[in-house]
Formats: C-alpha cells, sequence, structure tokens
C-alpha cells in the first residue's frame, strides 16, 4: 500500500458528524435537568456584575451529576456578560487532580491570570503573595473555581485553602469569589472549621441522574454528535440504564455512548447496535482497571505485582507469601519495606477498589491469614505496572 494511501480508508465516517461532542470536557448549549442548579448558581455570582463579590460556592455530588459542565456553562456566560457590561471581571479553572499540588494549583490560577511563574522554585506563600499583588493591582472580581478540590485536602494542602478562602483579607482593591467542587460530599466535615466557614457560605447539591434523565441527556449529545440514522433504536435507553445502575453518572454514559461509536466505524458498520454498547463497556471496565493500577503509589504497585507472580504460579497467595515475595522485590530496586501491618492495609485497599479480593484463612494453631485472588486480567495489570519505570525492570 503507497503512503500517501494508508489512511485512505480511514478518512471519512458514516457514524460521527462531530465526534467532539461527545468528549468529556465538552460543554453542549443545554444541559438537561440541571436548570435549577444553572439558575442557583448565575444568581450567585451574579453580584460580580455589580461590582459586588459574589458568595464563595461549594459544589457537591457524586461522578458525572453534572457539576464541571454546569460551572463551565455558567462561567462561560459570566465572562460574556461582563464583557459586554465593560466589567472587570475573570474566571479562572483549576482541576486539583490533574495540578495535584498546593503549588501547582496556585501557578495555575496565577497564569491563568497573565502572571509570569516558573514551574518551580518558589515557595507556596511566595507564589501566593505574588498572585496577591498581581490581583490588587487589577482591580478585578475575580472567580476562582478549584474543581476536584478534595485532593488538595488528601495531599495536606489544609493550609494553602485556608490561604486562599482567607484571600480577601489580603486584598485592598480587588475581590476574589471561590467554588470548590467535590465527588466526596463528607469533605466539608473534615475541613479546617475556618476553611469550612470560609468556603461554605453557599452550597449546591448535585443529585445522580436516574434513566429517564440520562437518556434525555444522551439524546442532546447524541443531535450534535452522530449522523442521522446511525443509531439503532434501543441503543441510547439500553446505555442510559447502564449507567443509571452505575449511580446515574452521565460521563460514563456519554463515555460508552461514543466508544461504541468507534467501535461500530472500526468495523466498518454504518450503524450503532448495542452489541457494539456491550463491547465498548468490556474495553472501558478493562481502562478504568488501567488507570486505577497506573495511579496507585509505588508499595501498592509492588505488592500488586507481588500478588501477580504468586498468582500466576498456581500458589494461591496468601499475605505471608505475599510479603516474602514484596520484601524480596523492595530488595531489588533498592527501596524500604513497609511493616507487615502497612502490607495488609493496602492488600484490603486493593480489595476495596476491586482489584483483588480476600477472603480469611483460618490455620488452626498457626493463625489466620487472607487468601488473595485477582479479579481482573493478568495482561491488564502486566500492561499498567509497566508503564511505571521503577516497576518495568521488576515485571
Amino acid at each position: 500500500m503507497a503512503a500517501q494511501n494508508l489512511f485512505s480508508e480511514f478518512g471519512q465516517t458514516k457514524i460521527f458528524k462531530n465526534r467532539s461532542a461527545m468528549v468529556s470536557d465538552f460543554v453542549p448549549l443545554s444541559l438537561p435537568h440541571r436548570e435549577n442548579e444553572i439558575r442557583r448558581l448565575a444568581q450567585i455570582l451574579a453580584p460580580g456584575l455589580s461590582g459586588t463579590r459574589p458568595n464563595n460556592v461549594f459544589m457537591y455530588g457524586l461522578t458525572g451529576t453534572g457539576k464541571t459542565a454546569v460551572l463551565r456553562y455558567v462561567l462561560t456566560m459570566l465572562e460574556s456578560e461582563a464583557g459586554r457590561r465593560g466589567v472587570a471581571v475573570r474566571v479562572v479553572y483549576v482541576n486539583a487532580r490533574k495540578d495535584d499540588t498546593g503549588y501547582r494549583v496556585l501557578t495555575q490560577v496565577g497564569r491563568q491570570l497573565d502572571l509570569q511563574l516558573p514551574f518551580t522554585g518558589l515557595s507556596v506563600s511566595e507564589v501566593y503573595s505574588r498572585i496577591v499583588d498581581h490581583v490588587d493591582k487589577e482591580e478585578e472580581t475575580i472567580v476562582i473555581s478549584i474543581d476536584e478540590i478534595d485532593n488538595l485536602v488528601k495531599d495536606n494542602s489544609s493550609n494553602l485553602l485556608y490561604k486562599v478562602a482567607r484571600i480577601n483579607s489580603d486584598l485592598a482593591k480587588a475581590q476574589v469569589s471561590l467554588i470548590g467542587i467535590t465527588n466526596d460530599a463528607r469533605m466539608l466535615e473534615i475541613l479546617d472549621p475556618r476553611v469550612r466557614s470560609s468556603l461554605g457560605e453557599e452550597e449546591l447539591v448535585f443529585a445522580p441522574y436516574d434513566s429517564e434523565q440520562l437518556r434525555d441527556i444522551l439524546n442532546v449529545r447524541a443531535k450534535d454528535a452522530f449522523n442521522d440514522g446511525t443509531l439503532q433504536e434501543g441503543v441510547i435507553p439500553y446505555v442510559a440504564a447502564l449507567a443509571a445502575k452505575d449511580h446515574g453518572d452521565a460521563r460514563k454514559a456519554v463515555d460508552l455512548l461514543r466508544k461504541a461509536g468507534e467501535l461500530a466505524e472500526r468495523v466498518g458498520s454504518d450503524v450503532v447496535t448495542t452489541d457494539h454498547v456491550k463491547r465498548a463497556l468490556t474495553e472501558i471496565e478493562a481502562d478504568t482497571t488501567m488507570e486505577i493500577i497506573e495511579r496507585l503509589p509505588l508499595h501498592s504497585k509492588l505488592i500488586l505485582a507481588s500478588i501477580m507472580k504468586l498468582d500466576e504460579s498456581n500458589r494461591n497467595p496468601i499475605t505471608g507469601d505475599v510479603l516474602a515475595t514484596y520484601a524480596q522485590m523492595c530488595s531489588r530496586i533498592g527501596t524500604e519495606v513497609l511493616t507487615a501491618r502497612r502490607v495488609s492495609e493496602i492488600i484490603n485497599e486493593l480489595d476495596m477498589v476491586g482489584i483483588v479480593t480476600t477472603s480469611i484463612l483460618n490455620r488452626g494453631r498457626f493463625g489466620r491469614t487472607k487468601r488473595i485472588a485477582l479479579n481482573v486480567d493478568h495482561k491488564h495489570v502486566w500492561a499498567s505496572l509497566t508503564n511505571d519505570p521503577v516497576l518495568k525492570q521488576l515485571v
């Protein structure tokens, strides 16, 4: 095949009209079943258009309940209206899972406000001071939104949250409104009371979608994304029903429909069927498992690799065997071995996320231990582990 013809058979699609309408960060022109939340958030932020600081807002709900989409939708409208009125309002959006330290969050905030900051080399306090000075000179109303803000709490960055939550006390001419978004409704309970009182001036709770609501959301997206007649009747209700079982996650529903469309396209089908959805679901579950494994800390990966090696030897691994194999791996890469108690806790954590299943094995006078069974395909685990350069030499 000539090089110039390599992509000729892949260049056109009969399935998609606008594939970008199915990506996670796409904000559609309408957000079905979130009209009340949109209006409430707009009411909270509206004072910024008349020179008054809007209240801080805390938005929480399960993954895929529309929090980020509503936020982006409203912030876009706010900026547009501020520009129309000639009002000095700026918006900033940061995802604390992507920018996963206090320093990265602050530098991202600064850069979006046109402040030149180095990637490293400054303290958090210095970056914060530079942002405060810069904001005050501009004399603007700033809306700073931090998505997945719970990652800052888990990263022991609550001091940063305290600073940011109290930023207005350090400003003379400007004003800042904060929006925190989390999937964990319990986060407010573990925050420093001073941070909680500052951040929680207003709260918006997002309930999960039901099957009918998910169907409406998918119909809106599909109208933008797919060519007419390419979705078999019953595909959208089927995807909606699957997502409704998974806590009403609209993001997963959209991803599943997109993946099904891509599978249909790949095999040359003119329509997307429920069989494509079923195959897509299997692939997404594998991708999710790999993502979870890739995000594990080093010692969790070492323990999982130990379980894998024992499982492949048909040894029905128990805690003691895992400890011994794990210690050998630590020795090979020159890292300190965790205590037996901590290893046991990590095995429980792997059980909680569904990667393994543990059961208590009573060995009489030798006491009790745990028998460990893998719940995931070996090839997916190895593929994930070998993406870590430290583990690649081991596995």
